[in-house]
């Protein structure tokens, strides 16, 4: 049987209840697939911690956009965070004469015409081009 993937917006109000009703604190967590904090929260229902545990969830549920709370909390059910491998997007010319000039500022520094710092930051600016 197929798991339905869970929601952001159920997630968070479950945690706004459990914030409200001591008796529903943890309800949440088994709907994210957290059961041993689903217990804990249950064992701890008595006192104010997993109330206040549970307001903060149900804030950050809602913080979170949905990518993310699905890559948190839906992993392996669904995908819907793309992934695009940055090598896919950058011209390997571009990589090619990025070598080249950090090569370049290597046999400068060697000659010491560049200091070590100035090097550093010419490289770094060099390779952010890429990314």
């Amino acid at each position: 049987m197929l798991e339905k993937p869970r929601s952001r917006k159920v997630a968070a109000a479950l945690a706004f209840a459990g914030a409200v009703a001591p008796i529903g604190a943890g309800l949440h967590k088994f709907y994210v697939r957290q059961p041993l904090w689903g217990i804990l929260y249950l064992l701890l229902s008595m006192t104010p911690l997993p109330r206040i545990a549970c307001a903060i969830e149900g804030i950050w549920y809602l913080s979170q956009d949905s990518d993310e709370f699905d890559l948190k909390f839906n992993e392996g059910i669904v995908s819907t965070v793309k992934v695009v491998s940055k090598a896919a997007v950058v011209d390997p010319d571009q990589i090619s004469a990025v070598a080249d000039a950090v090569r370049q500022l290597d046999q400068l520094r060697a000659d010491g015409l560049l200091s070590e710092y100035e090097f550093e930051q010419k490289r770094r600016q060099l390779l952010d081009r890429i990314a």
